[in-house]
C-alpha cells in the first residue's frame, strides 16, 4: 500500500471495483462505460437467501454517449447483481433520463434531483460522478482547442485555480493574477 503508515492486522470484508472507460466513436461521439461490482468475503443474506462469500452482491453497468459539448445524448444502466432481485432491477431504465443533461456547473444537483433517495439506485447513482469525470478525461483537448471558450476543467480543483502557477504555465490565456 502506499500510505505513509502501515495498516494495523486486519481482515478483508468487502471489496467495490469500479472500473471505467472512456472511447471514441466513430460518429464523433464518446461513449463512457462503468462497471462496479461489490464481493463480499462472508456469507452475506439477500432476500433470496444467502449469497456466497466471493459471490457479486452488486454487478452493475452504466454507459452514457456523450458529445463534445457534454451533453449526455444516451444513457443505459444493466443490473445483473443485487440483493433484491425483482425490485433493485426495475430502476435500471430510469437511468435512460441522464440523456439530456449537460456535464456542466449544476449536473450534480440535476442527478440528485432525478435519481436520489428512491428515484434511484444509490450505486448507479455513485457511478454517474465518476463517469462524468471519465468524461472529461476521454474528451480532453479535442474540443478546447477548436473554441475560444474557457476549458470546463479551469477552477475545477485547487491544481487548476486560474489565479495559480500551474494555469499560468499551461494555460496562460486563462491565467489572471492573484488580487
Amino acid at each position: 500500500m502506499a500510505l505513509s503508515k502501515p495498516a494495523v492486522p486486519r481482515t478483508l470484508r468487502h471489496r467495490r471495483q469500479i472500473s471505467v472507460e472512456g472511447y471514441q466513436r466513430e460518429d464523433g461521439l464518446y461513449d463512457i462505460e462503468g462497471h462496479l461490482v461489490d464481493v463480499k468475503t462472508y456469507p452475506f443474506p439477500v432476500s433470496h437467501g444467502i449469497k456466497p462469500a466471493g459471490e457479486p452482491v452488486h454487478d452493475m453497468w452504466l454507459r452514457i454517449v456523450v458529445d463534445d459539448d457534454m451533453m449526455i445524448r444516451e444513457a443505459e444502466a444493466r443490473t445483473e447483481a443485487r440483493p433484491y432481485p425483482g425490485s433493485c432491477e426495475t430502476i435500471t431504465p430510469h437511468y435512460g433520463n441522464l440523456a439530456g443533461l449537460r456535464i456542466a456547473p449544476g449536473f450534480t444537483r440535476a442527478v440528485k434531483e432525478r435519481f436520489g433517495g428512491v428515484k434511484g439506485c444509490t450505486h448507479l447513482t455513485e457511478l454517474i460522478g465518476t463517469l462524468a469525470t471519465v468524461a472529461f478525461q476521454t474528451r480532453y483537448g479535442a474540443a478546447e482547442s477548436a473554441t475560444d471558450l474557457k476549458p470546463p476543467h479551469l477552477d475545477g480543483c485547487h491544481a487548476l485555480d486560474t489565479r495559480g502557477e500551474v494555469v499560468a504555465h499551461f494555460y496562460p490565456k486563462w491565467f489572471s493574477k492573484k488580487s
